[in-house]
């Protein structure tokens, strides 16, 4: 019985359609060496006059030497949706970071985070670190990769958003 069922399974898996892998994720067109995305024919089309406003946050800090997720998730979001034919002009995005996250926006030499930052910025994303994480940590403005902004509070820069039509992504 058992052995019915193995090979039963077996079939199956073997006839399905082979599954999307880690092959299958190329650089995007808007910050081609972050945010590899794949191409999903089966999602339903976004119209080309789609709008986005969103916010991401993040305390949790990047592994040494790797990037911080959230911040390769903004890329990821960028080259997503550019992929599929909305304009640049038409995705607002902001990263709101606090807690162990802030040491990610720190300049200097070895943070692997600089370089993304640079092209998050480019494509006019906001890096925004809570006022509150700096102070506990001691980080000034001019600590931090250059065109990071710093707001009172982490909840501060959340609200602010959200009064200007930010949603806040839950990844």
């Amino acid at each position: 019985m058992i052995r019915s069922s193995v090979f039963a399974a077996a079939a199956l898996l073997l006839a399905g359609p082979a599954l999307a892998g880690p092959d299958d994720f190329k650089s995007g067109p808007a910050i081609p060496a972050f945010g590899n995305v794949a191409n999903v024919p089966d999602a339903e089309r976004l119209s080309k006059d789609a709008v986005f406003k969103i916010a991401f946050d993040t305390s949790v800090p990047a592994e040494p030497g790797k990037v911080n997720r959230t911040l390769e998730s903004a890329a990821r979001f960028l080259n997503m949706h550019e992929a599929v034919g909305i304009p640049a002009s038409n995705i607002k995005l902001a990263v709101v970071v606090h807690g162990g996250a802030s040491a990610d926006l720190v300049a200097g030499e070895g943070n692997a985070n600089a370089p993304l930052i640079a092209a998050l910025l480019k494509h006019r994303v906001r890096i925004i670190l809570c006022g509150q994480t700096a102070a506990y940590r001691d980080i000034k403005k001019a600590d931090l990769v250059p065109g990071v902004e710093m707001a009172l509070s982490a909840m501060t820069a959340h609200a602010q958003l959200q009064q200007t039509g930010y949603t806040l992504n839950p990844f």
